[in-house]
């Protein structure tokens, strides 16, 4: 198959390189020219695992290909993808500025039948705006499908997933797109789920605000822990074993970030508030996630009594392992809380720190520290903020001796206390 994926983000770039892997032909658009000549210059936006090698290979064998431009992406190809960016509003509502602008310039691309497909993370009846957009202002009488195609990648995993995709699902208003849909989809060997359009909308929002609901579920279960002297960890390691259950999204820690949750959670809530339902269960998910964050820097403040003046050392930036990505992570709304309180900051990342540098500017009590095992050098405390792996690597007795006291906060409970306590820290986790 011909494809145009139009945007270059986390779900566009990932969806192009490995649709070309497969063997369709790609050419991804995005309006940013300088990312589209980075990237036609073998440069990558963002660092997902796998996927520089992945964008490099498709582009020497030449199933992938980057343009600027909307009608040259769509005059090459049979299915066109919108993986443009839906913000969300102050209200929690969703931004579909995006959307609305480039059915806009589809239609007026079109000369010949197309199937355009709904990728982004939209509200329900999108699609149906999206239809009567392109009806509006296409040349009259040329044909046309739109299609949803939800995303279900995980930041720092998309490329596995997309790869290896628990299901695949795509919602119609009549059949004529169907096989083309299968047929881009055949090599990856999933369940494909074809069902109504407003059905298919609905899967992501449901399904994210589900898993956001686990989250929340174990951090309410980690207070519960804590009250008790019970270990959380035990706790949803017995109920994880339940088939029903299972043990995904039931760890315990600084409550949910990054740029779907959050902002999907919110959209679900407006949405069904639009169709008439208070969905006050997503409401307390929310202002969950919002207390556990609370929760932790009262832990810190109570161990160290006057944060004004402390250095503390902040091990995580990015939202979760294995991504770059910043937006609403806990790790900067943590650092934020602290600076606030008058404390100084030594921060390290494995891959977020450029990207930090936005939201976190160096400077004005906040240092970046290039090594892992130099960040707690002369500080009052250290914070396991993002659960990076290789912070479990950490020389925890080289970390002791050079701090000014040993005492660590860690939020995403990676070591044993009882370890802890032997190696000589005050050790404090998340329920435990």
């Amino acid at each position: 198959m011909t494809i145009a994926i139009i945007g270059t983000g986390y779900v566009g770039l990932v969806t192009g390189a490995c649709f070309a892997e497969v063997g369709h032909t790609v050419t991804c658009v995005d309006a940013d020219a300088s990312k589209v000549a980075l990237l036609q210059s073998g440069g990558i936006p963002i660092f997902e695992p796998g996927l520089e090698d992945l964008v490099r290979r498709n582009v020497a064998a030449g199933r992938l290909s980057f343009t600027p431009s909307t009608a040259e992406g769509i005059a090459r190809s049979q299915v066109i993808f919108i993986a443009v960016p839906t913000p969300p509003l102050p209200d929690g509502a969703v931004d579909m500025s995006f959307i609305e602008s480039v059915a806009r310039e589809i239609a007026s691309s079109l000369d010949s039948y197309r199937i355009i497909v709904d990728k982004s993370t939209v509200p329900v009846k999108t699609g149906e705006k999206v239809a009567e957009t392109i009806k509006r202002y296409c040349r009259s009488g040329v044909a046309f499908d739109v299609v949803s195609n939800p995303e279900f990648l995980r930041e720092g995993f998309a490329v596995e997933d997309l790869m290896k995709p628990d299901r695949v699902v795509i919602g119609v208003s009549s059949q004529r797109p169907v096989a083309a849909m299968k047929e881009i989809y055949a090599p990856f060997g999933a369940p494909i789920i074809v069902t109504d359009t407003n059905s298919a909308e609905l899967i992501k929002h449901a399904a994210n605000s589900f898993l956001a609901l686990k989250i929340s579920y174990a951090n309410a279960l980690a207070v519960i822990c804590e009250a008790a002297g019970a270990n959380v960890q035990e706790v949803t390691r017995g109920m994880g074993l339940d088939s029903r259950i299972g043990p995904r999204f039931l760890q315990a820690g600084l409550g949910f970030g990054g740029s779907c949750f959050p902002k999907d959670l919110s959209a679900f809530i407006n949405i069904s508030a639009q169709l008439g339902y208070e969905f006050r269960l997503l409401r307390e998910v929310q202002q969950i996630n919002a207390d556990q964050m609370a929760r932790f820097v009262k832990k810190i403040q109570d161990t160290l009594w006057v944060l004004k003046e402390k250095k503390i050392g902040i091990l995580g930036l990015a939202f979760k392992q294995n991504t770059d990505d910043v937006r609403s992570s806990p790790a900067i709304d943590l650092c934020h809380r602290l600076l606030r309180e008058g404390a100084s900051l030594r921060v390290y990342d494995p891959q977020a720190m450029d990207k930090a540098r936005a939201v976190l500017p160096e400077g004005s009590g906040t240092t970046y520290v290039m090594d892992m095992d130099a960040v707690a050098e002369g500080c009052d405390a250290l914070v396991i903020a993002t659960e990076w792996p290789q912070f479990t690597q950490l020389d925890l007795v080289r970390t002791r001796a050079s701090m000014t006291t040993p005492i660590l906060f860690d939020g995403r409970n990676l070591f044993d206390p009882v370890e802890m306590k032997r190696l000589g820290f005050i050790y404090q986790s998340v329920g435990r």
